[in-house]
């Protein structure tokens, strides 16, 4: 498992809207295609520099491409970079103002202290 590689792919994703788009049209192909072309890219670095090592373990592939962001917040990813990208894609779908937000926290309201540790 890693954290580092969960918050990588909701910042970087949450970063392009292109990606928001795509990922909310088709999650699991846009979760599989990012691993595979820009999960060991380094960040703020030139593009043929990269990593070979990280990779989501099928738990985290899951979540990811079933837009679990309750599982994703039991996993350790950071619940600000959850909430920003998951604002963004669903938002839209909600009549009253800040209804996605009412849902998150509904649907993470059975977590008390202490939360997950999100340290990567």
């Amino acid at each position: 498992m890693s954290k580092y590689l969960l918050n990588k792919f909701l910042f970087t994703v949450d970063r392009d809207p292109e990606l928001v788009e795509r990922y909310r049209e088709d999650p699991r192909s846009t979760v599989t295609w990012w691993e595979t072309e820009r999960a060991n890219a380094i960040l703020n670095c030139t593009s043929g520099e990269a990593s070979t090592w990280l990779a989501f373990d099928d738990e985290e592939r899951e979540a990811l491409a079933t837009h679990d962001y309750p599982r994703l917040f039991e996993l350790g990813s950071h619940p600000f970079l959850t909430l920003t990208l998951f604002i963004a894609m669903f938002e839209r779908d909600y009549d009253e103002p800040l209804g996605f937000q009412k849902e998150y926290a509904r649907r993470l309201q059975h977590f008390a202290l202490p939360y997950p540790d999100l340290a990567t």
